[in-house]
């Protein structure tokens, strides 16, 4: 009995959760007059929705930037912190502790408190209106990532770096060859979270890129809402069809990744 009502819950709450995305795809597939109608069944299916996105603005464009600027910056990202996270937790060094907690602190200023001086920085670069902005910074590392990554590599047994450094392997060699293949599911994990942030970034493209051709998808799509009412009226079946193109990419990696996903962010969450 408590098995079933335990799986009732789990049911009761997965569709309420799920009730946006129908209402998202059943939009979608509706004509303009029965979009936001007393109907929640699209009769007829209107799949044309989806073509008339692309008509309406560079889909492709803005879809590709924002795989650019998603997939560099999980790169950057993995290859700064990689290092750093083995550095506070396999190396002895004086002041490892206070770097650490610097690093932490840096996770509670909010993001408007440094916007204004990183705008500064980028318009004195000349980077304003192309994604630089967005993806260089990731390779010097994140604050969230080194945390995970450091509690993680920290429940790696000593044993075996300190037999790797016995043989005369270097820190290097210990990173590559025993911890980096010992840390897979934890840098999965971190390059999952990386990339469906940047992918779902709005703030930090809608500062830097603004209206140029390498805005990203997400603001794009802020975008074509205004554009489309201004000279079309209020499309909310066409808005619907963006919105779930925008989804459909995010979704695909998470039902192609959960297990790897889930494994790694519950093994990063031991404590070290």
């Amino acid at each position: 009995m408590n098995l079933a009502l335990n799986h009732t819950l789990a049911i009761v709450l997965a569709a309420f959760f799920l009730t946006p995305f129908f209402f998202i795809v059943a939009t979608a597939l509706m004509s303009k007059h029965q979009a936001l109608s007393s109907d929640l069944w699209p009769s007829p299916f209107v799949w044309s929705n989806f073509s008339e996105v692309s008509t309406l603005f560079p889909i492709v464009r803005y879809a590709l930037n924002t795989l650019l600027y998603a997939g560099l910056s999980t790169v950057g990202v993995v290859v700064s912190s990689v290092p750093v996270a083995y550095a506070l937790s396999r190396i002895e060094w004086r002041g490892r502790q206070f770097v650490f907690v610097l690093i932490l602190a840096t996770m509670m200023l909010p993001a408007q408190v440094t916007s204004v001086p990183l705008y500064v920085i980028f318009v004195k670069l000349g980077w304003i209106g192309s994604l630089k902005p967005l993806i260089v910074p990731a390779f010097f590392g994140d604050a969230f990532s080194i945390f995970l990554l450091r509690q993680f590599f920290a429940t790696i047994p000593t044993e075996l770096t300190d037999a790797a450094r016995v043989e005369g392997a270097s820190d290097f060699a210990i990173l590559r060859h025993v911890v980096i293949p010992l840390a897979k599911p934890a840098i999965a994990a971190i390059a999952l979270f990386q990339f469906l942030y940047a992918w779902n970034d709005f703030f930090d493209p809608l500062i830097y890129t603004g209206n140029s051709n390498q805005t990203t998808f997400a603001v794009a799509l802020s975008q074509l809402s205004n554009a489309v009412e201004v000279h079309y009226g209020v499309l909310w079946n066409v808005q619907m069809a963006a919105s779930l193109l925008f989804l459909l990419p995010v979704i695909i990696l998470f039902l192609l990744t959960q297990k790897v996903f889930i494994e790694g962010v519950t093994l990063t969450g031991v404590k070290g």
